[in-house]
């Protein structure tokens, strides 16, 4: 076994027998800086989510997931802080894209719309406001970068090299995916207003749903009873820290020492009202 991914939040581990361990952190990124404080039981709660969604959309696609169960994984994961936030999964030959699916229009997709430009190749005919729902929801992926930001590219970018049969099932199922999950969270109270799904596929060629699935890390999500077109809706992610820390002039600041005790409980309250309204 050896670790092959120290990443933001997730500690990957490689079995060498086609399985792979999982360990979701309590780390926070913001900025592109992992902060130097953790938000209690956020690892646990990402993963539960992700766990929660796996099992919901595997009528849709497959998953990478083999169990949660600490039992039935080696023994230097059998301990109580593994417990909760780790997973066994399958290990896939990952497609190099995330597969943003956007349903309403918001950040960069409304900054180019105001100009009146093109968002990665969709146009929009019909009058928007910030955070209005969009007719139907788009697809837009990035190429996932070893270094650096991610690029963001169009559909036809991805389709072009990936061949047309492989991208056109990855865009339907990721919208598959999306409109399932997002009625019921919004029955639930919380809007999905973008997410970033990633796939890989298995040792039978088939496409396979993997990482991390509509978790506050991954997605916007928005408290539907305070709503409102035109603004910009108070959101379960990780929008109040990075809202302190634009306030505080440490937005980016890589030598930041610690969080604040209220910021760090209200940031993980959060957490735990978005996993408390969805797995249900």
């Amino acid at each position: 076994m050896k670790k092959i991914i120290s990443g933001k939040v997730r500690e990957v581990y490689d079995l060498e027998d086609g399985r792979m361990i999982i360990v979701t952190t309590d780390r926070i990124s913001a900025f592109d800086v992992i902060l130097p404080t953790m938000i209690t039981d956020k690892g646990k709660v990402l993963n539960a989510l992700s766990n929660f969604w796996f099992n919901y959309t595997k009528d849709i696609v497959k998953n990478h997931m083999i169990s949660s169960n600490l039992k039935d994984m080696p023994a230097e994961f059998q301990k109580p802080e593994f417990e909760g936030r780790t997973i066994l999964v399958k290990k896939l030959k990952m497609i190099p894209y995330e597969v943003i699916v956007r349903g309403y229009m918001f950040g960069s997709m409304y900054e180019a719309y105001k100009k009146g430009e093109p968002f990665l190749g969709h146009s929009f005919t019909k009058e928007y406001k910030q955070a209005e729902k969009l007719e139907e929801p788009i697809v837009t992926p990035s190429t996932k970068a070893s270094e650096g930001h991610d690029i963001n590219v169009t559909l036809d970018y991805m389709k072009k090299d990936l061949g047309e049969e492989l991208g056109t099932k990855i865009e339907q199922t990721a919208l598959s995916i999306y409109k399932k999950c997002y009625e019921h969270a919004y029955k639930n109270g919380i809007i999905i207003a973008d997410t970033k799904f990633e796939f890989g596929i298995d040792e039978s060629g088939e496409l396979v749903l993997a990482d991390e699935v509509l978790t506050p890390d991954s997605s916007r999500f928005w408290n539907l009873s305070t709503y409102k077109e035109g603004t910009s809706p108070a959101s379960y992610d990780k929008q109040f820290i990075r809202d302190w820390l634009k306030e505080n002039n440490l937005a980016g600041d890589a030598s930041i020492k610690s969080i604040p005790a209220e910021i760090v409980a209200k940031t993980s309250e959060l957490y735990h009202q978005c996993q408390e309204k969805i797995c249900k």
